[in-house]
């Protein structure tokens, strides 16, 4: 019959494949088995990223603050408005936010400009019409928002006007028909507030340079220049005194707009070049042309 279903002599017997064990469960392996094992873990993933996220919050919350403290030192940065000199343009109450980021960058202030700057000394007496107190608990958390920049602050000794005239102008009121003139050049003023006139005060000074003649927008409310005449420096504000340039009515929302440079301001010549038009001391976008 032949040698099929013999062994071949010499050869040793393969030997037989020991048995695997069977693959245990997910759940059975962690511990116990069903869905209890399954709750259990999944309980555990969450106490673990529960704890992760806490130990994260101190830092993003360390970032913010740094971040809020860099934009109001060097950016961005909100002012409350405590008075009227600016009207109708700026009103009692309104939120200002100040570009304080151009000036690091050599940019000048120009004509038209609506600027914040220091009190140079007795300015805020009688102008500025400050809000009721607080109660304890209450001026602490504005204290501390102001101070991170998230809230504007109403006891900054600072005030807000229109330049007028920079170093080397001549600023006076007013010619015939009533209109403040700089270096011969009658302004048109669309700004003032309504049923003012352009100055009930007389005037001629000529801005020293570095220093800036300003005037607030509301003419007969305003303690600005004019009012100063008789002081040294006939009224001007020092340049360095320029905490940066008003540029948008960010509260209530129902007052926001942009605050734009006045285009009656580009047609009056510098009159430290010759009677030519002054060129443009910095770039400006569309928004302030």
């Amino acid at each position: 019959m032949g040698s099929r279903g013999r062994r071949r002599a010499g050869r040793a017997p393969e030997p037989e494949p020991e048995p695997q064990p069977e693959p245990q469960p997910l759940a059975a392996v962690a511990g116990g088995g069903g869905r209890a094992a399954r709750r259990r873990l999944a309980r555990k993933v969450r106490r673990r990223r529960r704890t992760r996220r806490a130990g994260e919050l101190p830092l993003l919350v360390v970032v913010a603050l740094c971040i809020a403290l860099l934009l109001k030192t060097f950016l961005v940065q909100a002012f409350f408005i405590p008075s009227g000199s600016m009207e109708q343009t700026i009103r009692i109450g309104d939120r200002v936010l100040v570009d304080k980021l151009t000036p690091w960058f050599g940019s000048e202030v120009e004509r038209g400009d609506v600027v914040v700057f220091k009190d140079p000394g007795g300015w805020l007496s009688g102008e500025a019409a400050r809000p009721a107190a607080d109660p304890v608990v209450v001026k602490q958390i504005k204290q501390t928002l102001t101070f991170i920049g998230l809230l504007p602050s109403a006891d900054e000794q600072d005030l807000i006007k229109r330049v007028i005239g920079i170093g080397g102008d001549t600023v006076k009121c007013c010619d015939a028909r009533g209109r403040v003139t700089v270096n011969g050049s009658p302004l048109d003023e669309p700004y003032v507030n309504p049923g003012n006139s352009p100055s009930e005060i007389r005037f001629e000074v000529r801005v020293p340079q570095g220093r800036l003649f300003v005037m607030g927008d509301h003419r007969a409310n305003s303690a600005d220049s004019r009012y100063h005449l008789d002081e040294a420096f006939q009224g001007t504000i020092d340049e360095s005194g320029v905490v940066g340039e008003a540029v948008v009515i960010a509260w209530p929302f129902g007052h926001w707009h942009r605050l734009e440079q006045p285009a009656t301001f580009r047609m009056v010549p510098d009159q430290a070049r010759g009677g030519r038009r002054a060129p443009r001391r910095r770039r400006r976008c569309a928004r302030f042309a």
